[in-house]
């Protein structure tokens, strides 16, 4: 049974919402620069409403999207940043692997050992059959007793994982902070940790695809705008 077209009981016609919503995610715009973009097109829509495109179609994105990565090399680098959410610094875990492809993220309110095994284990999860050998860290003790926790749970008699706690060989990981971060723009600030998720999801979707980490797809925005257009096509 076919799933029920997420554009139902929408006004505006489906390439209008992809393209408000990918430009939203993709460059460092607010939610009015889109609207006065959509207005050069003689496209009115409140703020508000691509408010809304964004929260419900990030997700989406990324839902449809997962089929079509490529698979994560099995060495991964790890490392947590923070962004203010509801007027509160909050925590972003994020890995990527080798080649700078998104592993998984995760958004919690505190930085200690607790958050560190959920993100670890989620993002391990998320693989499945294809965990990793090698994660490079910072040296944060958190870190170490972790990844030996994991390492024990899946075998108790071998280090499946090779923790590396070298600093200098994070800058892959840290440097990708500070591109995702530059493209928060104006959005420095989220009102909740429902609508930062939702959004970073649809930002780490977007990037994802334009450095051309999934499967078929064309180079250049050209290509972008193919792939997502073809991942809703059955919703038209």
């Amino acid at each position: 049974m076919p799933r029920p077209s997420p554009f139902k009981h929408h006004r505006f016609p489906r390439d209008i919402i992809l393209c408000a919503v990918r430009w939203y995610l993709r460059f460092p715009l607010s939610y009015q620069d889109v609207v006065d973009l959509l207005a050069e097109q003689g496209i009115t829509v409140d703020r508000s409403t691509v408010y809304r495109w964004v929260q419900k179609f990030g997700p989406e994105l990324t839902k449809r999207t997962e089929k079509h990565l490529r698979r994560a090399s099995v060495d991964w680098h790890v490392d947590e940043t923070y962004i203010r959410v509801g007027g509160k610094w909050r925590y972003l875990w994020r890995a990527v692997d080798a080649n700078g492809q998104m592993v998984d993220f995760r958004l919690t309110a505190r930085r200690d050992a607790k958050a560190a095994r959920s993100f670890l284990n989620k993002a391990i999860e998320r693989v499945r059959l294809h965990r990793p050998v090698t994660i490079c860290t910072d040296k944060a003790h958190t870190y170490r007793r972790v990844i030996r926790e994991i390492n024990h749970r899946y075998d108790p008699h071998f280090d499946g994982i090779r923790h590396i706690d070298r600093k200098w060989r994070n800058n892959l990981i840290e440097s990708d902070h500070a591109a995702i971060k530059r493209l928060f723009g104006y959005r420095q600030s989220f009102r909740s940790l429902r609508t930062a998720k939702a959004t970073l999801s649809g930002i780490e979707t977007i990037r994802t695809v334009k450095r051309g980490h999934i499967q078929h797809k064309e180079p250049g925005v050209r290509g972008e705008i193919k792939f997502i257009r073809e991942l809703f096509e059955a919703a038209a």
